[in-house]
């Protein structure tokens, strides 16, 4: 029941209104022989622990049963009904062939000793029984097949519960379909003169379970009512409960609906710890009840309102299935319905739509499950085989053997809409150490799994890094990769895209490793799935190049680009197993553009990480981040140094992006978040047509030998909108440079940082400082020579520079030289350097900043003269 019942249950005959379909008659009708007062009932939670054979004879002639509706039901009101039963309870035996004489004769009772011939039976008794069969609240008897009419009849006789389904080859007409049945078929007939139609799909006879809203409400709301008032009558309940419903269809359903929410079921009496409730009577009385009782009920409902319905055995995949199990020579286990619906027959089962058991606590689990309620016949044999395969009312019935190797999948598994891609079967093998489940969907969907190791009767659940789950749009993909070998339990897990709730059992699968491939542990991932996350283009990011495998790794590093619809921010995490968060900040570096997200990642380890994005609009600053896709790395070689790690607390916002963009600054010659020099010098440039007030800071940690501060290392020059940032490193490492920028002139307003960029120096050169540089030093100032910022003492030095609008250049040491003007506007000179200065200051006057219309110099830049203890 509800996924997790089976139950165990000697098989039903045939009806008589089926039987009356055939050519050829075997009268007899039931409710339920399997689950009678006078029949023994077997009914075993584990059917792998005790297998029972069930011998042909029990088979073809099940114990007969009188069962008794309620007098007000079906108790004979007058003479003539009286006779109909006494003549329905003699033991009919028509058989179609030549007799031996030649003759018609008399429609009587013939005994298994006149057998030879072709026996007629009067045609009042046919019209007895059409009556009767019009008349289903009426208790008919069951058949009874002897061996001579077995041997001479072609009607279908059913198969024990040990039949494994029709041989290879052999086809089973479905009811729908065909007039005419071969001997070999068996199950649901047409009625005489019905026509051959189309059997409705479940969404076709409703579309939505919204349009039974009334109808269940009703039937519940009622049922309240008469369980308060104790009224327990099968005929008044079900009056009541139909009243207002026009249509067949409705009819069943608020029987349904009344089984469902008011019979529990007995699992104290399945596990035998109280006496078991199988009558109709007590079923409806107590409000519990074992699969037949639910399905005794619903029979006798269905006869009160007209409606033809049959009981099913068979086998069930419930408590105590476990993937694997063989229900070959063993009894049915359950018991579900059919219904037949302007002709043609339904399947449904109230056991398992009342709910479910919990075998650990051994309490019934109440959970409305409707799907079970006239499920299609293609999803309903995954999970429930009938003795005769004729009810699984499908074109070409499929044999027990098939049954048991079908995947078992929940009523989630359908109303999601999943269909399975591979493989076919539950049972799963790994090659080279790997195995795939794949599945389609047409909802956005999020999936997880569970993995566990069968050891005997005991299972142990392993972490979900033994396999790598990925969900596509319309599709998902779970390659296992068992670390040991073993057998192992996979479940599937599902529940529709961003659902913040709980997860759903959807299908289940045996995994064989014979032999682990040697790979090592997969990182944990708790965002469920790798790759891009199917919500990913509504977060705004485009399909990626990059899939669901491994990205492999050979040189320890890996750039990640993610294309945009509109601007995002971003935020990723890289995880190992060996690395802890500190040093997995230093492993990332985020560049944000207004169309492309780009993270660069350094792997310090060799072996798997795990790479997760997670993005919010750019603008919407109040919002959570939320994950966009996850991407498996796999390093193999080439791991990058801890000490060439990106510099400690870069910003999210790394290389030219969307800040610079918004400041206004544009057409950087680099355009990424790092740099490399094998000369240990670079110059960047970029416009800044906002004309803002630009500032940038040069760090390194550790460095080997004390010098100059870094700032000195950075030089600006203006022309016009353009601006050159020259850096000259001291040593070879990794540095960090920002760029911060404000508007002009504001003396309110702090410098905001634009962007970070790496450095990457590898050249063993140490580059002196350039000349430190003062207030004075305006746009559009150039110096040409010297660039150094330390100069040898005892030295003549040539300076060129250009100071726009200056009327005066000079530069001060042991004594002053003026600089002259040539003919490019370029103020020149040679300097001596002396041997005593320790400085020399480069001087301007005239211009703004440096006293404009005035003759006093204003300092605009100063050098460092080395001395015997200040070395280069």
């Amino acid at each position: 029941m509800g996924n997790v019942l089976q139950l165990k249950s000697e098989e039903a005959p045939k009806s008589k209104s089926q039987i009356l379909s055939d050519v050829d008659i075997h009268a007899s009708h039931h409710h339920n022989c399997n689950n009678s007062n006078n029949t023994k009932v077997t009914e075993e939670p584990h059917p792998l622990n005790k297998q029972t054979t069930a011998s042909q004879g029990d088979s073809l002639q099940p114990p007969e049963r009188d069962l008794k509706a309620p007098a007000d039901d079906t108790s004979p009101t007058s003479s003539e009904e009286v006779a109909d039963t006494s003549v329905i309870k003699q033991a009919w035996k028509l058989e179609v062939g030549k007799p031996a004489s030649g003759k018609k004769q008399s429609g009587v009772p013939t005994s298994p000793s006149n057998i030879s011939g072709v026996i007629s039976v009067k045609s009042a008794v046919f019209e007895k029984w059409a009556a009767m069969d019009r008349e289903f609240q009426r208790p008919l008897a069951k058949r009874q097949l002897s061996d001579e009419s077995k041997a001479c009849t072609f009607s279908r006789v059913k198969k024990s519960a040990a039949h494994r389904g029709p041989t290879e080859g052999q086809h089973t007409l479905h009811a729908d379909t065909a007039l005419t049945r071969h001997t070999e078929s068996s199950g649901p007939q047409l009625a005489g003169n019905a026509q051959v139609t189309h059997r409705k799909l479940q969404r076709e006879l409703f579309s939505t379970t919204d349009v039974f809203r009334k109808v269940d409400a009703h039937a519940i709301k009622v049922g309240k009512e008469l369980r308060s008032k104790k009224i327990y009558s099968v005929q008044m309940i079900t009056q009541a409960i139909t009243e207002g419903a026009q249509t067949d269809l409705q009819k069943l359903r608020a029987i349904w609906t009344w089984l469902c929410h008011n019979i529990e079921y007995d699992v104290s009496g399945y596990l035998g710890l109280t006496k078991k409730v199988t009558s109709p009577e007590q079923v409806i009385e107590t409000g519990r009840g074992v699969c037949c009782g639910y399905s005794t009920v619903l029979q006798l409902m269905c006869s009160v309102v007209g409606i033809k319905c049959e009981e099913v055995s068979g086998h069930g995949k419930g408590i105590g299935f476990r993937q694997g199990q063989t229900f070959q020579n063993t009894k049915s286990s359950h018991m579900w319905n059919a219904v037949n619906l302007q002709g043609h027959w339904y399947l449904l089962d109230s056991c398992w739509g009342a709910g479910s058991v919990d075998m650990d606590n051994k309490a019934f689990i109440k959970r409305y499950d409707d799907f079970y309620f006239l499920t299609d016949p293609e999803n309903f044999i995954n999970s429930h085989c009938p003795d005769e395969p004729g009810w699984q009312l499908l074109d070409k019935p499929i044999q027990l053997e098939e049954f048991e190797k079908r995947v078992m999948k929940t009523s989630e598994f359908y109303r999601l809409g999943l269909t399975l891609i591979y493989p076919k079967h539950f049972f799963l093998v790994t090659e080279n150490g790997e195995a795939t489940v794949s599945m389609g969907f047409s909802q956005p969907l999020d999936f997880t799994y569970q993995a566990s190791l069968r050891s005997g009767t005991d299972q142990e659940e392993l972490s979900t890094s033994i396999g790598l789950l990925t969900v596509t749009t319309g599709s998902m993909k779970l390659k296992l990769m068992p670390p040991v070998s073993g057998t192992f339990n996979i479940m599937v897990f599902a529940r529709p895209a961003n659902a913040t709730g709980m997860f759903s059992w959807v299908c289940s699968f045996l995994l064989e490793c014979l032999e682990p491939a040697p790979v090592q542990e997969l990182p944990e991932n708790p965002f469920l799935s790798w790759g891009l996350q199917q919500n990913a283009q509504s977060l705004g990011l485009k399909l990626c190049q990059y899939c669901s495998d491994v990205t492999i790794l050979e040189s320890g590093s890996f750039e990640l680009v993610l294309h945009t619809t509109r601007p995002l921010m971003m935020l990723c995490e890289l995880t190992h197993r060996d690395l802890d968060k500190t040093v997995a900040k230093r492993c990332l570096a985020t560049q944000i553009q207004p169309n492309q997200l780009t993270c660069h990642v350094l792997c310090p380890f060799i072996g798997y990480y795990r790479l997760s994005v997670f993005v919010r609009d750019y603008e919407s600053v109040g919002d959570s981040f939320q994950n966009a896709g996850n991407f498996l790395l796999h390093c193999t070689s080439g791991a990058i140094n801890l000490n060439e790690l990106f510099p400690a607390d870069l910003s999210t916002s790394c290389g030219p992006g969307v800040r610079t963009v918004n400041a206004g600054l544009s057409k950087f010659s680099h355009t990424t978040a790092q740099l490399s020099t094998q000369q240990g010098k670079c110059n960047i440039t970029f416009h800044n047509s906002q004309d803002l007030e630009l500032h940038t800071m040069l760090s390194k940690e550790h460095r080997k030998r004390a010098g100059k501060p870094l700032s000195r290392h950075v030089f600006f020059t203006y022309h016009a909108s353009k601006v050159t940032i020259s850096i000259a490193l001291p040593e070879a490492g990794v540095y960090k440079l920002s760029l911060y920028g404000k508007t002009a002139g504001s003396t309110n307003q702090d410098f905001n940082l634009l962007c970070d960029f790496v450095l990457r120096n590898s050249s063993e050169s140490s580059w002196p400082p350039f000349p430190c540089s003062y207030t004075a030093w305006q746009k559009g100032f150039v110096l040409f020579e010297p660039r150094s910022g330390l100069l040898e003492p005892g030295s003549w030095v040539r300076f060129r520079v250009r100071v726009p609008g200056a009327k005066r250049v000079s530069v001060q040491g042991e004594q002053r030289t003026e600089l002259q003007l040539n003919k490019s506007r370029v103020w020149e000179g040679e300097v001596f350097t002396g041997t005593s200065a320790t400085l020399l200051k480069l001087a301007a006057a005239g211009t703004a900043g440096c006293g404009e219309g005035s003759n006093s110099m204003a300092i605009i830049m100063s050098f460092d003269v080395l001395s015997g203890q200040n070395e280069l």
